[in-house]
């Protein structure tokens, strides 16, 4: 005595009409990404911004103590984040580039070029 199995047909998608459906997200990206590129680029700027206005705050508070801003991050209390390409997070480097007895300059910058004009980004 033979079983006879009856399969139940379920609704789906078949393999080209997932194709298709994948390369018309595809079109989408293409034609979406470069006018994303430049708030990609701005919202990464923000992490300098706020990470300088640290360093400000850190000089502005050795300043009224010792009567003069410092070079080292170390006397500053400061540690800069781990960068991208040291396995953290950040995409800026930071440094200070001179500090006098009235006044300071640091900068960032960016670890990769995020809008891929050839230039990296820097703020100070």
């Amino acid at each position: 005595m033979k079983t006879r199995t009856c399969f139940k047909q379920l609704p789906s998608f078949n393999l080209q009409e997932m194709l298709i459906v994948l390369a018309i997200i595809g079109i989408l990206l293409l034609i979406a990404l470069p006018n994303l590129m430049p708030l990609i680029t701005r919202a990464k700027s923000v992490e300098a911004q706020t990470q300088l206005k640290a360093i400000s705050n850190a000089q502005t508070t050795y300043r009224y103590m010792y009567s003069r801003f410092s070079t080292d991050f170390n006397e500053l209390d400061f540690q800069p984040p781990k960068t991208v390409k040291e396995g953290g997070t950040a995409n800026y480097s930071y440094q200070i580039v001179e500090a006098t007895a009235n006044g300071f300059k640091a900068r960032a910058e960016a670890v990769t070029d995020f809008d891929g004009d050839g230039t990296l980004n820097v703020w100070e």
